[in-house]
């Protein structure tokens, strides 16, 4: 036997919204976390180097023909 209760579509809809937005919505502050503050660092600088370094490989690989083994 099913004990669960019985919702209408409103309430089910209001069930769902409650669910979607955090318990302390009106208390936090982002901007007020040491995170949010300072500056990405890391790899991230390197990345676009990366990028680029393994695009001219690729590139020198298609036009090389070392892909190509038919000689």
């Amino acid at each position: 036997m099913d004990t669960r209760e019985s919702k209408t579509s409103e309430e089910e809809k209001e069930h769902v919204i409650h669910q979607r937005i955090p318990e302390d919505f009106d208390k936090a502050n982002p901007q007020l976390q040491p995170e949010a503050k300072k500056p990405p660092s890391g790899l991230h600088k390197l990345l676009p180097i990366v990028i680029i370094v393994l695009g001219v490989i690729v590139a020198g690989i298609v036009i090389m023909g070392i892909g190509n083994s038919g000689g």
